[in-house]
């Protein structure tokens, strides 16, 4: 038996899964988000609860919005202070006298998706995750690749490349991260950047779905907008395109929904990637909000 665990700073999302890799049972309970006592015994006890009514020992595995430090398995998250800084996974590993396995959402998203039925074939999968922020999971023959420091994959962290601030011209903004860093992906091309990007350029502030309303009616503005925003993604994608090589890309997060991407991104790629090579496959996410609880489930298999 798989259990998962999506922890985000409002709830915790629980999933059972078979041997077939079925889900068999589902619970949401909120996030104690600033008592960490109350974390590790909330997660302990859905553990403890569903072992009993199934009658085994089932493999845990914790999907969170931050990461777990290589040197002290400290973690690191924004959203749910009362973890920050503890050593989550051991200290639940040490409450429930098993083995834990910790990864980012974003890694457990792509995971998710990787062990889709259609997917198991391919060899490497990239997730993309294009959402309030940019987020990235690299999978391997069916396994995550964390990285020596945790964040291999994290490519919303990494900047924007040197001819996406030509195209933006002299007017390209620098906007600060959260990371501490500026100009790095995140702030672009999620969601979030999708918006801040068109204030910024047309001095109005409209939300991404109205933005993408008035593509799809022709509106003069939002048309000239998403030709730059979608050619700036396809310049950044270029460069982990090169680097990890995958064969498909599946792309989820609020920015998955707008269908343009998946006819336009590929034509857009094949100008800025290496000449011999070819535009992997990309497609959208098939399991939505479900993936992080699946991807988690799934790191101990």
């Amino acid at each position: 038996m798989y259990y998962g665990f999506d922890i985000g700073g409002t709830k915790i999302e629980f999933g059972a899964f078979d041997e077939k890799l079925e889900r068999i049972a589902t619970e949401r309970v909120p996030t104690p988000t600033s008592d960490y006592d109350a974390l590790i015994s909330t997660l302990a006890s859905l553990v403890e609860s569903y072992d009993n009514k199934f009658g085994c020992e089932g493999k845990v595995g914790l999907g969170i919005p931050g990461f777990e430090n290589a040197t002290d398995g400290t973690v690191l998250t924004v959203n749910i202070p009362a973890a920050s800084g503890n050593a989550l996974r051991k200290d639940l590993e040490t409450r429930l006298g098993r083995v834990v396995a910790l990864n980012n959402d974003a890694n457990c998203f792509a995971l998710s998706e990787a062990w889709d039925d259609e997917l198991k074939s391919e060899k490497s999968v990239l997730g993309l995750i294009l959402g309030t922020g940019v987020g990235g999971g690299l999978i391997l023959d069916g396994k995550v690749i964390s990285g020596a420091n945790n964040v291999a994959g994290e490519i919303g962290h990494t900047r924007i490349p040197i001819d996406a601030w030509f195209l933006m011209g002299e007017n390209a903004p620098l906007f600060d991260c959260g990371c501490g860093n500026r100009g790095c992906a995140d702030n672009y091309l999620s969601g979030r950047g999708f918006e801040q990007l068109y204030a910024h350029f047309n001095g109005e502030k409209k939300s991404a779905i109205d933005i993408i309303s008035a593509y799809r009616g022709g509106d003069s503005k939002a048309t000239e907008f998403v030709d730059l925003f979608l050619e700036l993604l396809a310049m950044f994608l270029s460069g982990p395109l090169t680097a990890f090589d995958p064969d498909v890309v599946v792309i989820g997060g609020g920015l998955s929904n707008f269908d343009t991407i998946y006819s336009e991104l590929p034509k857009r790629l094949e100008k800025h990637i290496l000449s011999l090579s070819s535009v992997p496959k990309i497609i959208k996410a098939k399991h939505g909000d479900s993936g992080g609880v699946r991807g988690a489930a799934f790191l101990n298999i």
